[in-house]
């Protein structure tokens, strides 16, 4: 009887494992607009519903120049900012205005950078605290003329690790949060041209600055400038493959947002043109226009967590992951789903020896490991998790004294 119920709750386990990874995809985006829909000064935080393709009321005025900032690393309140170049703007929470922006699921930050100030910040979206990182990202404190060293175009990668870009491709960033919150922020040096690219360079400033980026789900960032032109970019390399430009726009339409829908298509939108937005497949380039009940917000940049589906792995989730799994019949995990932050594994087959633990989350990353010494088939070992774990879809990883994984599966942690 009691094998029967350890399957079953295994069994509905699963079921529910599945279910999570199909609600993974976000049904909306958080969108930078003005206070008014004609406006330019990109300095208000809304959210899109995909569903309804409505804007929310301000979430956040960025442009209240009375508001607290923090240190990223401390986590302390910020003396006012008075910047030498832009005064007081320094202190409001976008500053000179924001057109990169990055959803971190994860860690539930929008990551973003003011267009003019050389800072990297984040919004935590539970207190809607604004975080400064102490770090350089160009290192240009005063932007040049022609806006080449500006970051407009940001994304979470599918590695979990955030990634900019500046308009002229020349410098790329990638950050992340590490161990203990600590923040890294790493330059990648500059994108190079893939050689089909021919007279469509990734550096030319007519065609392919600003816009925006969104991540695949196979190591891949797709970039659609502000012109209206598509490069896929590998980021092992980092070289830009122009893809063609994008078909069926308005003529005074500029492709500035950019994100991924649960149907993967890209949902643009413009910050020149609120005639209406689009949704692009990025295999052909074409649009079609998006039903709206209300004039759309002009915006300079789009952020949602959802990768666009390569066919080679499930959204937002690990190949590892996403598989059914390896030496079914070498161990069991239960109770599946967890809530209480410790399951258990059984060790059904295992001859004696010593064996580790490994608890990966959804972007392949290790979160805790454990060694558990095997004395005798059928051994039940009690699995701790950090009680920090946040809900979603994770990978219970076993391996022996060879460093050989004998074991895989698949836990939901709720």
């Amino acid at each position: 009887m009691k094998k029967n119920l350890l399957r079953s709750s295994f069994l509905a386990g699963s079921f529910l494992l599945g279910v999570a990874a199909q609600a993974q995809a976000d049904r909306f985006a958080y969108a930078i607009t003005d206070l008014t829909k004609e406006g330019y000064n990109w300095s208000v935080l809304r959210r899109i519903d995909l569903s309804s393709n409505t804007f929310s009321d301000v979430l956040l005025n960025g442009a209240d120049m009375n508001a607290q900032l923090y240190d990223a690393s401390g986590k302390k309140a910020l003396a006012a900012q008075q910047d030498a170049i832009y005064g007081r703007l320094a202190n409001a929470p976008f500053g000179t205005g924001v057109a990169a922006l990055a959803y971190d699921k994860k860690n539930n930050r929008l990551w973003y950078t003011p267009m003019l100030l050389d800072q990297l910040r984040y919004i935590d979206l539970g207190t809607m605290q604004v975080s400064v990182v102490d770090l350089p990202l160009t290192g240009a404190r005063q932007k040049a003329s022609d806006q080449s060293d500006i970051i407009t175009r940001m994304v979470i990668g599918d590695d979990g690790n955030g990634y900019a870009i500046t308009n002229d491709g020349k410098q790329v960033f990638r950050f992340a949060a590490g161990k203990k919150g600590a923040i890294q922020v790493t330059s990648l040096g500059s994108l190079t041209d893939a050689q089909e690219n021919k007279g469509v360079s990734i550096f030319n400033s007519c065609t392919s600055y600003g816009g925006d980026i969104v991540a695949d789900d196979d190591g891949h960032l797709y970039l659609f400038s502000a012109r209206n032109n598509v490069f896929k970019i590998d980021l092992e390399t980092r070289v830009a493959t122009h893809l063609g430009a994008v078909t069926g726009l308005p003529a005074g339409f500029s492709m500035n947002g950019a994100a991924v829908t649960e149907r993967n298509t890209v949902l643009l939108t413009s910050a020149t043109d609120n005639s209406g937005m689009f949704e692009m497949d990025v295999k052909t380039l074409g649009v079609t226009p998006v039903k709206t009940t209300d004039v759309p917000w002009r915006t300079s940049d789009l952020a949602n967590s959802n990768l666009l589906k390569s066919g080679k792995k499930d959204i937002g989730i690990p190949d590892v992951i996403a598989s059914t799994g390896t030496g079914k019949g070498f161990a069991e995990v239960f109770p599946n789903p967890v809530t209480t932050r410790q399951f258990t594994l059984q060790f059904n087959e295992a001859k004696p020896g010593n064996y580790m633990v490994q608890i990966l989350d959804g972007y392949g990353k290790e979160v805790s490991r454990q060694q558990v010494s095997v004395t005798s088939k059928g051994q039940v070992s009690a699995i701790k998790m950090p009680t920090v774990t946040t809900s979603g879809v994770y990978l219970v990883k076993v391996t022996d004294n060879q460093r050989k994984a004998v074991f895989t599966d698949k836990l939901l942690v709720q």
